[in-house]
């Protein structure tokens, strides 16, 4: 019945942003409903029940949604709205996105350790680089370079991003503390792209650079990565 409670609009293949009134996908916004507590709850996977409030998938927007009292109108009902929820939005999507992490791992599409992902590198299957945020710069540089002497325009196109904590890879990958991990090409690591860029969206416009240097943005261009990456991005139903 709960489910049956959700609008016309909301079960279409596009939603509204409450803050900017742009339509989107849904994998591109976050969905928002009200808990049993009467507090606002994000719904990443856009399955929970009762009326939900959609807002585009960035930070920013998050925020002046909270300023403009935004949720409570979309909702109309009283709702409580945490002052920090962007903040818990990035928690969950990063939670989200090493989850997929672990899944890649554990289906044999991660490697991590300098030594091995630069063997990943010369083999030709990495289609992502996962640096630490605490990583030196002398190791990252030394990879890149093992990319470039590559010299094929696909494996040019590798993501290197810097999206995650040292400690938190290593809980993804089954490892005291990891500084360089890479994805191999495969339908795990797919899954993990997909979460990867939601989050790299939500967080803004911080671009992510391909080993040949051309500065890129951050999350579309994944999908030019490898033909086998190429996928929905992670549209959760």
């Amino acid at each position: 019945m709960a489910q049956q409670q959700r609008s016309r609009n909301e079960d279409g293949p596009e939603r509204s942003c409450i803050v900017s009134r742009e339509v989107r996908a849904p994998h591109e916004m976050i969905r928002f409903v009200v808990g049993p507590d009467g507090v606002l709850v994000p719904d990443l996977k856009a399955r929970l029940p009762g009326r939900g409030a959609w807002v585009t998938g960035e930070a920013d927007v998050v925020r002046e949604a909270v300023r403009r009292k935004a949720f409570a109108r979309r909702l109309k009902t009283q709702v409580t709205v945490p002052p920090t929820l962007a903040e818990d939005v990035d928690r969950l999507l990063e939670r989200d996105a090493l989850q997929a992490l672990s899944f890649a791992n554990k289906a044999g599409e991660a490697v991590c350790g300098f030594t091995k992902v630069e063997t990943a590198i010369g083999k030709g299957h990495v289609v992502m680089m996962l640096h630490a945020r605490e990583a030196a710069a002398d190791g990252v540089r030394k990879l890149e370079q093992a990319v470039r002497r590559r010299g094929d325009a696909a494996v040019e196109r590798i993501i290197i991003a810097h999206a995650f904590a040292g400690d938190d890879l290593g809980l993804a990958l089954g490892a005291p503390h990891v500084i360089h991990a890479a994805l191999i090409a495969g339908p795990a690591s797919t899954g993990f792209l997909a979460r990867w860029r939601r989050l790299s969206c939500f967080r803004g416009p911080r671009p992510a650079e391909s080993a040949g240097g051309a500065v890129r943005p951050s999350a579309p261009e994944a999908d030019e990565l490898h033909p086998s990456q190429r996928s929905a991005s992670g549209h959760d139903g």
